[in-house]
């Protein structure tokens, strides 16, 4: 049976479990800060032995992080692209309004929760491959640096188009975002299916995006900055 905790901000895989004079014990192996070596743990747990030597009370044990708070940190880091919206609040009445856009184009109204919606999935998934991985380890390294690398040029997109009215610039950039969340989601996958799963309606909108940003450069040559 394999099952997760968190101590010391880390998921932990036990090893094996045992009992010792009647007691129940599990033996698990982390990997953090501490050292990536052996400890025992009680089943309740009152006390962990850290390294076969350091013990930690279960006071202690509480007041590391839960994994609810990592989990949550992950899913709404994304968001904070959003903050971007103050830029096209005022575009999308003005010179956005002024653009030529195919008949397919959405909605203005659907593009929030569309990228809202987006966001949280893709944080979570991030948040899955991290604790797979034992944190930030240095297995972590290229999963969540790539990841984090696309997310930068996602964010980076909407003061180019919106902001800048780089309508050429914003198209290249955005195939750099297909290119690096492309990697991304190939990468996640052995880690977790789950979180390369919840990348793939991220990917299938940044397609429709970069024909969208296609399109209007294209049609409105005329009105780029």
């Amino acid at each position: 049976m394999v099952e997760r905790v968190n101590v010391c901000g880390v998921p932990i895989k036990w090893a094996a479990s045992f009992d010792l004079n009647g007691v129940h014990f599990l033996e698990c192996c982390w990997n953090c800060t501490h050292s990536g070596k052996w400890g025992v743990f009680h089943h309740t747990p009152d006390l962990c032995l850290i390294d076969g030597g350091q013990a930690l009370g279960s006071q202690e044990i509480s007041k590391m992080p839960s994994t609810w708070v990592y989990a949550f940190g992950f899913t709404v880091l994304p968001n904070a692209g959003t903050i971007s919206a103050f830029i096209t609040q005022k575009e999308i009445p003005g010179w956005y309004a002024t653009l030529k856009k195919p008949s397919w184009c959405p909605p203005n109204w659907v593009f929030g929760p569309v990228w809202t919606t987006l966001y949280t999935s893709m944080g979570y998934g991030s948040y899955l491959v991290w604790k797979e991985l034992g944190g930030f380890s240095d297995k972590a390294l290229i999963p969540l640096g790539l990841y984090g690398t696309q997310l930068v040029l996602n964010w980076a997109w909407t003061p180019i188009f919106f902001g800048a009215h780089k309508m050429g610039l914003a198209f290249a950039e955005l195939l750099c975002i297909c290119g690096t969340a492309a990697a991304t989601t190939v990468i996640w996958y052995p880690i977790n299916r789950t979180a390369a799963y919840l990348m793939v309606p991220y990917m299938a909108w940044l397609t429709l995006a970069s024909a969208l940003n296609y399109r209007i450069w294209r049609d409105n040559k005329d009105k780029e900055d």
